[in-house]
């Protein structure tokens, strides 16, 4: 389905793929989710907490397309605040894992200087590729 790319002679890259190679599908963009719960209320400004309802979130709108977290090809994070992101990489590799699995797609992480709703820390956008996914005429 989706093969992950490495160069011949790279090092093995941690918790993300440097390429991915979708097969045939349909493709599935996913607008940035954040830390807010499915009413739009945010239930913490705890950094990880944030971090693990917007894959939440991102997760929701991948099955309500009939995807999985498999199917992801590309994650963009964008963080207003590296210095929390670097002091939390194990909880955060664990409430992704929890989450998503040992799925590791192409990934960028980003620093912003705010982002729209002012208790947001975190903002995640995806791309997925759904196999078989019938969501128009052209399946």
């Amino acid at each position: 389905m989706h093969g992950q790319i490495l160069p011949e002679g790279w090092a093995e890259p941690k918790g993300y793929a440097n390429g991915i190679l979708c097969g045939s599908g349909k493709t599935l963009y996913i607008g940035g989710q954040i830390g807010w719960n499915a009413s739009a209320e945010f239930e913490t400004d705890d950094f990880v907490a944030q971090v693990k309802q917007a894959l939440i979130n991102v997760k929701a709108v991948l099955s309500a397309a009939g995807g999985e977290p498999e199917h992801m090809a590309r994650m963009t994070w964008y963080l207003t605040s590296k210095r929390a992101y670097a002091e939390n990489l194990r909880p955060i590799g664990r409430v992704y894992r929890e989450v998503m699995g040992r799925h590791f797609p192409a990934m960028s992480v980003l620093q912003v200087v705010a982002l729209i709703e002012d208790r947001a820390q975190v903002e995640i956008e995806v791309t997925a590729v759904i196999p078989g996914a019938g969501m128009g005429d052209d399946d």
